[in-house]
């Protein structure tokens, strides 16, 4: 029986209705069962402590658990894919970050679209660096530094800690904005190189400010300026790089992504609960003893700030000839 186009109209639009009342309805009762947060790096990182910082947050606000799973591998890429493909329903979740933007450059073949396929939902914190040189070094400010490395070109060892990581990526922006020529030296984190540093095997390195804050304290190293493009709560009397060059920022970022198609009220609700644990100052103590400034704000602003970082970085990457090993 063919219906009347009046009342094929009155039924569509009932369904519609129904259709956003069941979302509703979802998003009121979400989450009504514990909530999986994905990260891609081993435990005991600074990933894994601000997610699971994050997870504590939204606990609390939300009254259920949220587990959270390292799946480290590929530079983070397996716990992004799984959350890529997991059912949109805000019970899948990734601790998303700085390599996420990079990986977009460094791998060739990815099997999804990091913009594309991970719907934004909240930022959480930015982190920083630190230019630090072995005390022996003559330079004693950034301005002393770059005249040396001009003066003495290819004849600087700079600390990486590996291939693609902040120290390296940091590193390589400086001599990019300087127009400077250091030789790179790649180890398997920040934590080997701080014996190669302090013994001067490797002059400078861009390092992270959790990782060196006790050697810069105990002046077994000496700390030039943070990459950070203002001062720092944990570094204070450190000035930024940018002060000695305009427009230089190595900044890191972390925060909460989910399957695209996610339903929004779902993800408004995330967003909410995580700046309102965000503006705690129980948690926002936590993260600023991690060297970690807080980054909050909407799912738009973050979607816009992860488009924005991965374009500013690409250059760079394929300046260093960063590729996937």
């Amino acid at each position: 029986m063919k219906l009347p186009r009046r009342r094929f109209l009155q039924l569509a639009a009932s369904t519609s209705a129904l259709t956003a009342l069941c979302r509703f309805a979802k998003a009121e009762n979400y989450p009504s069962r514990p909530v999986l947060l994905l990260v891609g790096y081993a435990p005991g990182g600074v990933n894994d402590i601000v997610a699971r910082l994050t997870g504590q947050m939204l606990a609390e606000r939300l009254g259920q658990q949220f587990i959270i799973e390292n799946r480290p591998g590929a530079g983070s890429n397996l716990a992004t894919e799984a959350v890529v493909r997991a059912n949109p329903d805000g019970y899948t979740l990734l601790e998303a970050s700085t390599s996420n933007a990079w990986n977009a450059t460094i791998y060739q073949n990815l099997k999804f679209n990091f913009t594309r396929d991970i719907a934004p939902v909240a930022s959480t914190v930015k982190t920083y660096n630190a230019m630090i040189v072995n005390p022996s070094f003559p330079a004693k400010s950034v301005p002393e530094f770059i005249a040396y490395a001009k003066a003495n070109p290819g004849k600087i060892n700079m600390g990486s800690a590996g291939p693609g990581s902040s120290p390296h990526l940091y590193g390589e922006l400086f001599k990019v904005m300087t127009g400077i020529d250091m030789l790179t030296v790649h180890y398997r984190g920040d934590g080997p190189a701080v014996p190669e540093l302090i013994a001067g095997r490797i002059q400078v390195m861009f390092g992270s400010g959790v990782t060196w804050i006790e050697q810069i304290k105990a002046g077994t190293v000496r700390a030039l300026a943070v990459t950070n493009a203002t001062r720092t709560q944990l570094l204070p009397d450190l000035p930024p790089v940018a002060e000695f060059v305009p427009g230089y920022e190595g900044v890191g970022w972390q925060g909460i992504g989910a399957p695209r198609n996610t339903p929004p009220e779902i993800i408004e609700k995330l967003n909410s609960a995580i700046n309102a644990g965000l503006a705690d100052p129980k948690f926002k103590g936590r993260f600023n003893d991690l060297g970690a400034e807080i980054f909050g704000g909407s799912p738009a602003d973050f979607g816009k700030f992860i488009v924005d970082y991965t374009e500013k970085w690409a250059p760079v990457i394929r300046a260093a000839g960063v590729k996937a090993e």
